[in-house]
């Protein structure tokens, strides 16, 4: 079908041209502006040499003109490339270089990051773009970057035509999520899918052209992406965003803006909490607060429904996002729940036979549906372990009860997360083996009060040696990161392995839970 999620933008400016699309930092944007600037990039890119199916990457800090570089990217079939704006230059250069990326928009506050790795990675010499984070100082100037305001001065605002037709079919972003090995995957959506995400999110939100959508979800992420932002444009709603996450000032917005749709990860609402603002704003306009993004104890939902938040749980991957939502209607009679799947998810249980599992036994969680990704990027046997027939391996463990709602246990795969970032121990575990100090280690997830959950080291030192927390981190430092740096250290004399020699993780986890009470016997054991 020939279509696109660029579309979008083009439709919206000559529906509803005047409508406010984003209200960003204290300034309105319209949809017709959003569009114009939208393709006066597509322009720029067209000029660069760009031609369907290359990519395109940002690292970029949330802002209007990262949704512009998004959407001119969808409208010339070029693929987009959002990087984590909190990696380092190492992890920079694998991602660039992995997907053989051709041009590169980077906020100036980062340029120390780009600058090191600029002659390593693919991007061509002439297509390092940077953005300015304060327009009132002058663009700063680099003989290796253009300035993207001065880019587009003279660029045309109309539409741009395609030499090639774009299908729905056809790739829209990748999304890089670390793996269990170590080495990040890109995740591959393709217009479809988008838009299939799109009317999920629409629909379980009931949203409406004269929603006041708030998020600071990073748009470098699949929720902030293709769960908040793009259905906000798809809808004709107006989206409020500021650059970075400040709790008190997410809570005044939501009073000052009179935001009706509220996003936001359990992390975050933990921030607002502690922020004792809660007792002082009206949050009266608000029809949904939603997202969690992290299993979130029910005592912290009630804590936070005391303080007039009715917090609406969910869970979702990279590989699919926002899988299962809690109808309104449970949130109060499913107590642990992640809720029910979407719907455009089919999911169950299975044991690793593959076969379904019944009511309230624990199994990985598998799903089918238009809202899976459709590959990793260039990983084939990646792609065919996490896709099997169709059918998406999540790596999650959990159970559903008699009524279809899904309960989350523990993670299959070697990953835990903090502040709803996810983290792959393995990939921090690699760098830390080099450490001349370190003969073997082992990082698990543990929980965490601020973060939901952080990293616990198990090292087991060389002969005659001993390590600090402040080493570590020192060792890490420029090549993770800080979010995936372990937060605490254990050195132990000898790692807990197999027979086979293989390590035992499972052993870790327990030593640690028993240290914080010695009635624990297992975290798969389900509660009754």
């Amino acid at each position: 079908m020939k279509w696109s999620v660029g579309k979008i933008l083009s439709k919206r400016a000559i529906l509803t041209p005047e409508r406010i699309a984003i209200h960003f930092e204290g300034q309105p944007i319209t949809y017709q502006a959003l569009n114009e600037e939208t393709n006066r990039l597509a322009h720029l890119f067209q000029d660069k040499g760009l031609k369907k199916g290359d990519r395109i990457a940002v690292d970029l800090l949330n802002c209007p003109e990262m949704v512009a570089c998004y959407m001119a990217a969808a409208k010339l079939g070029l693929i987009f490339v959002p990087l984590n704006f909190r990696m380092v230059s190492r992890e920079l250069e694998y991602q660039l270089n992995q997907c053989q990326c051709r041009l590169l928009v980077f906020h100036d506050t980062f340029k120390d990051r780009i600058e090191p790795i600029r002659h390593a990675v693919a991007v061509e010499e002439d297509k390092f773009i940077c953005l300015t984070t304060d327009e009132k100082k002058a663009p700063i100037y680099r003989d290796w970057a253009i300035d993207y305001h001065q880019a587009l001065s003279n660029r045309a605002s109309t539409e741009p035509e395609i030499d090639r037709p774009i299908d729905l079919d056809d790739p829209l972003i990748i999304l890089y999520t670390s793996g269990v090995t170590g080495a990040p995957k890109g995740a591959v959506i393709t217009h479809g899918q988008t838009y299939f995400k799109c009317f999920q999110n629409i629909n379980y939100t009931d949203m409406r052209q004269d929603d006041i959508f708030q998020s600071q979800a990073p748009l470098c992420h699949s929720a902030g992406l293709c769960a908040v932002t793009t259905p906000a444009l798809c809808r004709g709603a107006t989206l409020l965003m500021r650059h970075h996450f400040d709790a008190a000032t997410f809570a005044k917005d939501i009073e000052k803006y009179r935001a009706t749709l509220v996003f936001g990860l359990t992390t975050m609402f933990r921030f607002i909490l502690e922020t004792g603002l809660l007792d002082t704003l009206d949050f009266s306009s608000v029809r949904m607060f939603f997202g969690g993004g992290e299993r979130t104890s029910q005592d912290f939902l009630d804590t936070l429904a005391e303080k007039g938040i009715h917090l609406l749980v969910g869970f979702g991957q990279t590989e699919n996002s926002a899988m299962v939502l809690m109808p309104e209607w449970a949130a109060d009679s499913k107590p642990g729940a992640m809720g029910l799947p979407n719907f455009f998810t089919e999911l169950w249980v299975e044991n690793p036979e593959g076969e379904r599992l019944p009511v309230g036994e624990i199994g990985e969680i598998v799903a089918i549906g238009p809202n899976v990704m459709k590959e990793y990027w260039h990983m084939p046997e990646e792609t065919s372990q996490a896709i099997v027939n169709g059918v998406l391996h999540t790596g999650d463990l959990g159970y559903l009860d008699e009524d279809g709602f899904v309960y989350l246990v523990d993670r299959a795969k070697d990953m835990y997360r903090s502040g709803a970032e996810n983290v792959y121990p393995a990939e921090v575990e690699a760098v830390l083996a080099d450490h001349p100090k370190i003969e073997l280690v082992a990082i698990i997830g543990i929980p965490d009060h601020k973060w939901g959950e952080t990293g616990k080291a198990y090292i087991q030192c060389k002969t005659g040696e001993d390590i600090t927390l402040a080493e570590v981190h020192e060792f890490l430092a420029g090549k993770v990161a800080k979010y995936k740096f372990p937060t605490c250290i254990e050195t132990i004399d000898a790692m807990p392995t197999t027979v086979w020699g293989k390590l035992k993780k499972a052993e870790l986890k327990k030593m640690h839970m028993q240290r914080i009470d010695p009635t624990y016997i297992s975290g798969l054991k389900r509660k009754n």
